[in-house]
């Protein structure tokens, strides 16, 4: 079947001219105001009119002090004089033909009257008339200042009359299709995401190839996913793939202080659309109006609740919208109200997980592109060393090594540029005001070592990359390990973990017989695991298949009064006698193993001491040094039989 052409685009609406254009005189008005060429030239005229006498040239003056004008009088070399009544000026002829101007008193004396007279000076008073607007303008001036605020008043009034009036329409922005800047191309991996939301886009450019066979197009498609995995980009790819009306808007832009604002604009966002024909609406971040009604301490909020109940109407009430689709974003999908997610809203949840390491590769490749890489970037290994980064952490990587590329004057991006990004991304900036005495350096170099020589002997640890006892962040140190991408995770891979937490405060205690605060992340990530492994994941024979969940945040629905803990006393007794009991066997497992491995132990912290960073190849060639021998890998005490869990993330708390 030939696919149908988009529908055409509605006619642009037709606004009534603002008072701007009308005095402009511009557009197809009936009646055209005042040119604005014209008001300019009649500011020009009154501004000659006033300033222009000042301007023009002056016939040349002698200046006269007084008593100079009195002695030229009495020796007869003034001809004429003529005395200013407003200000008291004299100016006339000499003898000579020459002008004079002076300054004379308040009012002329009876003497120097009669020293006129008597030298027979023509003298005249006279009182020069001001120009007409000079004269006009101290009267027109308060008459048009106060018209001037007047006017003002009006047209503020009246701005602020069509905001509240405008204040119940929708903020939706809408995008021109025939302007796309992102398709489907420029998403790198996650090729089911784009299968899932193509067939919505296909609905809505060929409806007849899915109505033959009765197939209905979802109502509603929520992306679900953790922040910066691109939940937003795939929306502007829509955008520019669907051909159809597209209005983009944001979960705040419902909410104002007035209620039933939020309703009234998700009134008319729908009415847009359905002026569209076929439409697809945009809401980011939607958990800002969708969240749990009736949830929390104080009761839900009554404008968001309206809110979303307008919301819910329009995508599935009493009358339906056809042909309209709405796409929706959200990283907390726990938090929606369970009538938004029922089918016949939003049908289709789409989650866009963190990408895989073939995904974080291609990712890479489209935002160094354009960039000048080096000969010695290798994508595939910063890919595989960059685990749990989203697609917005991995552009801020590559723009990261560009920025410390220019900053070390180097002119293309080299690995050491992409090594230095990472670390500074994950731990933080290089602290390098930060100086330690010898004794804090050798310490610190002992315990990295320790981390990195179990890193290196555990048979189910993840592969050594580098360690370094360079200060990053909040790090006096850093062992650095590429994580396998691994979907379950066994009980023998998490009691590795704890093993090699715990090789930085043992290698500490080993070689200096004393412990200090270095450990404490440590620690707190391996009680994090242990507590895991024993009340969530089953992998304690003394608890047994149980599992407990932390307590229940209010703000999600829960109720407070049934939120306490869901085991007794025995129980709580007996799971923390098991995370006791495998934190210090994992410590006592690191114990012997870095006594075993001692000689290496030393090794590989002289090599921090001299070179402060030493990558995993190195540690494995020094501890087989100490040796003698190939490592041989430690196996684990436990005889348990193998557990494992689905999907668990060994580095959250």
């Amino acid at each position: 079947m030939a696919n149908l052409p988009p529908p055409p685009p509605p006619p642009p609406s037709r606004n009534p001219k603002s008072l701007r254009d009308r005095l402009r005189g511009s557009g197809d008005s009936d009646k055209p105001g005042m040119p604005r060429w014209l008001v300019w030239a009649l500011i020009a005229v009154a501004v000659v009119l006033l300033v222009g006498p000042r301007l023009l040239p002056t016939p040349e003056q002698t200046r006269l002090t007084y008593t100079e004008f009195l002695d030229l009088v009495e020796r007869g070399g003034v001809r004429e004089v003529t005395i200013n009544n407003l200000n008291n000026q004299i100016s006339g002829k000499l003898s000579d033909s020459r002008n004079f101007v002076t300054t004379g008193a308040n009012t002329l004396s009876d003497a120097d009257e009669q020293l006129l007279k008597s030298k027979g000076v023509d003298y005249d008073f006279s009182t020069p008339q001001g120009n007409f607007f000079t004269n006009i303008i101290p009267i027109l001036l308060p008459f048009f200042l106060i018209m001037g605020f007047f006017i003002w008043m009006q047209r503020r009034a009246m701005g602020q009359a069509g905001n509240i009036m405008s204040i119940g329409r929708s903020r939706a922005k809408p995008y021109q299709a025939d302007k796309p800047s992102t398709t489907f191309a420029d998403i790198a991996g996650y090729e089911g995401v784009k299968q899932e939301i193509r067939e919505v886009v296909d609905f809505l450019r060929m409806p007849d190839r899915f109505k033959e066979i009765g197939a209905r197009v979802p109502k509603g498609v929520l992306l679900v996913g953790p922040p910066g995995t691109g939940k937003t980009l795939f929306a502007r790819a829509v955008a520019g793939e669907a051909g159809v009306g597209f209005l983009s808007v944001t979960g705040s832009d419902f909410m104002e202080m007035f209620v039933g604002v939020g309703a009234s604009r998700v009134r008319d966002l729908f009415q847009q659309a359905r002026k569209m024909g076929r439409a697809i609406i945009f809401v980011d971040e939607i958990d800002s109006i969708g969240r749990k009604r009736g949830a929390g301490l104080g009761g839900g909020h009554d404008e968001r609740e309206q809110t979303l109940n307008q919301m819910l109407s329009e995508m599935d009430g009493f009358e339906t919208s056809e042909g309209v689709v709405v796409m929706a974003a959200t990283n907390r999908p726990d938090i929606l109200d369970a009538a938004l997610l029922r089918p016949g809203r939003f049908d289709r949840q789409i989650i866009v997980p963190l990408p895989e390491a073939e995904e974080r590769h291609a990712i890479l490749k489209v935002h160094s592109t354009g960039k000048r890489m080096g000969a010695d970037v290798d994508l595939d290994t910063m890919s595989k060393a960059t685990p749990g980064m989203s697609g917005a952490d991995l552009a801020n990587l590559v723009n990261e090594a560009a920025l410390i590329a220019v900053r070390r004057g180097a002119t293309e991006i080299e690995r050491i540029d992409f090594e230095n990004a990472r670390d500074r991304v994950v731990m933080g900036a290089r602290r390098e005001s930060l100086a330690l005495n010898a004794e804090e350096k050798r310490a610190v170099a002992f315990h990295e070592g320790g981390h990195a020589v179990l890193s290196t002997v555990l048979p189910n640890s993840d592969p050594l990359h580098k360690v370094t006892i360079l200060p990053r962040g909040m790090a006096l140190g850093v062992t650095w390990s590429l994580p396998e991408e691994r979907h379950t995770y066994s009980r023998e891979y998490f009691l590795d973990m704890i093993c090699k937490a715990m090789g930085g405060r043992v290698a500490e205690s080993i070689v200096f017989g004393s412990l200090n605060s270095g450990a404490a992340n440590d620690l707190e990530q391996a009680t994090s695991i242990a507590r895991r492994m024993v009340r969530e994941w089953g992998m304690s024979d003394a608890v047994g298949p149980m599992a407990w969940s932390g307590q229940q945040q209010v703000f999600l629905g829960e109720d407070l009064m049934t939120s306490g803990r869901e085991y007794s006393d025995d129980t709580a007794r007996k799971i923390d006698d098991e995370i006791s009991r495998i934190l210090r066997e994992q410590e006592e497992r690191a114990r012997v193993t870095l006594l075993k491995h001692r000689r290496g132990l030393d090794l590989v912290a002289e090599a921090l001491l001299e070179h402060e960073t030493v990558d995993g190849a190195t540690v494995a060639k020094l501890i087989q040094q100490g040796l003698g021998a190939p490592t041989i890998h430690e196996k684990v005490p436990e005889k348990n039989p193998d557990k494992s869990v689905n999907k668990a993330d060994p580095e959250r708390d």
